[in-house]
């Protein structure tokens, strides 16, 4: 189980997340909706250890993540598609592939290569550009590259920050076939999307935040839910 209780961050004396409390299962998908400067980057950045708390707990599994760094963030299972992607420059495709192995340690190399390989069936587009420098790729074959590289970790939750932005339908599509492969794997997944339509189908609960605080839960399946989503955000 994961859960955010009270969480409060600050940038200097702006109090961006104020009391935000957020509870997921595995197997999930929890969208998180809500306008642009909102707070919702800051939250997945703060679960991700990118950003320090001033207040509550962040916790999985009730191992608590709040004030961790990233890299023990990582290994608790937590895996991050951030917004800009950050595919690490002067890297091959595999290279990125292969760092996204060290988020959870210990498996043998043969275990770590049958994950590559599973990666490649999958997307076979990265497969071909293997050996190319994963800067280079086109804007849509990065983001793949990006939920690939999670992937290969097989997280126990999954934040993915605004995956469609800008893509061409088939790459979205793709996109929120592999947050569906995430879910059915057993793994939590925080999405936050401004594609409301695709999100929602992707979604089985969600929330909105609003100046830092959750305003509004639901069903993302409840029409009426939906309705109040749309109604929220929209003001």
């Amino acid at each position: 189980m994961f859960k955010i209780d009270n969480l409060h961050v600050h940038y200097g004396l702006s109090h961006v997340i104020q009391g935000v409390s957020i509870e997921a299962a595995p197997g999930e998908v929890v969208g998180i909706f809500g306008r642009n400067g909102v707070g919702k980057t800051t939250l997945m950045k703060t679960i991700a250890g990118w950003v320090k708390p001033s207040g509550g707990s962040i916790s999985l599994d009730d191992a608590r993540l709040d004030g961790l760094e990233p890299d023990q963030v990582c290994h608790h299972g937590v895996g991050f598609v951030p917004e800009d992607r950050r595919i690490f420059p002067g890297l091959s495709v595999e290279e990125n592939l292969k760092l996204g192995l060290m988020q959870r340690p210990g498996r043998t190399r043969a275990e770590q290569k049958a994950e590559i390989d599973r990666i490649y069936q999958r997307m076979p587009r990265l497969a071909e550009r293997r050996r190319q420098i994963g800067t280079t790729l086109s804007g849509g074959e990065q983001q793949m590259l990006a939920m690939a590289r999670v992937m290969v970790g097989k997280p126990k939750i999954a934040l993915i920050d605004e995956p469609t932005e800008g893509l061409a339908p088939m790459i979205v599509a793709d996109i929120f076939a592999i947050i569906a492969e995430m879910k059915a794997s057993g793994a939590i997944v925080l999405l936050v999307e401004q594609n409301l339509t695709g999100a929602l189908a992707a979604s089985d609960r969600f929330y909105a935040i609003e100046r830092g605080t959750v305003v509004l839960s639901g069903d993302a399946k409840n029409e009426a839910d939906k309705a109040r989503l749309v109604e929220t955000i929209a003001v």
